[in-house]
């Protein structure tokens, strides 16, 4: 949490060709690193997040396994607590190419995409030529996301997914690694509209940011309101993410954990037998096979985190509800008892033991 939580918007950015290296990358150019590698530069991130943002530390580890996966991350809390400046100081410590959007009602998804724009050439002759919007970077940070019209938020929806935009009449890859950041404000608050499910679903993570303690908020007025703010360092590039990325999708996975994966998600779903009272009564529709996917590259990250070589039932089950609460669509009973995602997937892990020890490699 920090009170610099402020309103500055980011220039749309030219594209930087020097990060179109993706294919190389995917092709086994990126530099390979070890285990120890990989944990030592993800503290190492972490530490320079932590001379800025205070606290808050499940919510680091959340957007940090979220870069690792390469899946996009929703944070979500009430404004001032430091969403938009945990992501920024994210930026600065990994060197990527990075861009800011502040969605607002009038926001137009050619000023995300960009545009074709005509431009004459000294001979006096005309053409179109593409400009490309904030999208095309490495970083994306989508902020206030659910501020901005459906229509806008739907301009996301093909970049998240396919990591290309169709525009000017073509489709352009965007650069890899690519990530999208979003914030976005409770629905409770005014002037907002609920992102479609087919958007959150491509959410890696949602995260919760959570109000700071009293002791938090004295550490903050401290790092604030007196001597200059810290620098943040870069502590790793493109090529060194591109690197972990791999290493996390080679992490081998025992087939009990990933069914155990699939268990969950099919516990979340009322019309299927053995579905708990609480997914019976307030679930509308479960989860999407996406929702197991996340799972999944969670739990490969926090393995590797831990020092570990494979991935255990318990990583699993410790990413349920960041993985899974933004992909179940709860019904008016939820609403009206004040029952949250949350608490009908604390149900579902109690309905869903994990494998007793007899099974093989587990837990």
């Amino acid at each position: 949490m920090t009170s610099d939580d402020h309103d500055r918007r980011t220039e749309h950015p030219e594209v930087d060709h020097r990060d179109d290296r993706g294919a190389d990358e995917r092709s086994g150019a990126s530099p390979a690193i070890t285990p120890e590698q990989y944990a030592a530069v993800a503290d190492a991130i972490e530490s320079e997040i932590g001379k800025v943002i205070v606290g808050q530390r499940d919510v680091v580890r959340a957007v940090l396994t979220c870069l690792l996966a390469e899946g996009h991350a929703l944070l979500e809390g009430v404004p001032g607590l430091g969403k938009t400046q945990l992501l920024k100081t994210l930026s600065d410590a990994v060197d990527l190419p990075f861009s800011r959007v502040q969605f607002t009602p009038d926001l137009m998804p050619a000023d995300i995409v960009g545009t074709q724009v005509l431009e004459e050439d000294d001979t006096g002759r005309r053409t179109f030529r593409f400009r490309p919007g904030p999208i095309f970077a490495g970083f994306v940070l989508a902020d206030e996301v659910n501020r901005a019209t459906p229509k806008t938020q739907s301009a996301l929806l093909e970049a998240m997914q396919e990591r290309a935009v169709t525009a000017g009449g073509a489709t352009r890859p965007l650069p890899r690694p690519f990530l999208v950041m979003a914030t976005q404000n409770p629905l409770e608050m005014e002037g907002t509209y609920p992102l479609p499910e087919a958007q959150l679903d491509r959410f890696l993570l949602k995260v919760q940011v959570p109000f700071p303690t009293a002791d938090e908020i004295v550490t903050v007025l401290e790092r604030t309101t007196g001597r200059a703010a810290a620098r943040v360092r870069s502590v790793a590039d493109g090529p060194t993410l591109a690197a972990m990325i791999e290493l996390t999708r080679q992490v081998p996975v025992p087939d009990h954990v990933l069914r155990h994966a699939v268990d969950l998600v099919m516990a979340t779903h009322p019309e299927l037998p053995g579905a708990s009272g609480a997914v019976v009564r307030y679930v509308r529709f479960g989860a999407s096979p996406r929702g197991a996917q996340s799972l999944v590259l969670a739990g490969k990250v926090r393995a590797l985190l831990d020092g570990r070589p494979n991935v255990s039932v318990d990583d699993v089950r410790a990413g349920a509800a960041a993985a899974l609460r933004h992909r179940l669509v709860l019904g008016y009973e939820a609403s009206a008892e004040g029952t949250s995602a949350d608490d009908v997937l604390g149900e579902v892990l109690a309905a869903v033991p994990a494998p007793s020890a007899g099974v093989r490699g587990a837990p």
